[in-house]
């Protein structure tokens, strides 16, 4: 559980990361519209948070023994 729980800091920390660049450059000036990106991808993040719950009900269910 604790190599699961390693992927969803990694994941968010990733995001962190991709969203103070933005900002960072935006405030630098870099014309970059942000709320239309955030707009147009929120969904992804859906989509990678249900992929993480998947991964680690599965992973429960077969009693974590999977090597990787």
């Amino acid at each position: 559980m604790s190599k699961l729980r390693s992927i969803d800091s990694l994941v968010f920390g990733i995001v962190l990361l991709l969203l103070g660049t933005v900002i960072l450059l935006q405030n630098l000036g870099v014309d970059f519209d942000l709320w239309y990106y955030v707009a147009k991808f929120w969904p992804m993040i859906l989509i990678v948070y249900g992929l993480l719950k998947v991964m680690r009900a599965l992973q429960q269910r077969t009693g974590g023994n999977e090597s990787a």
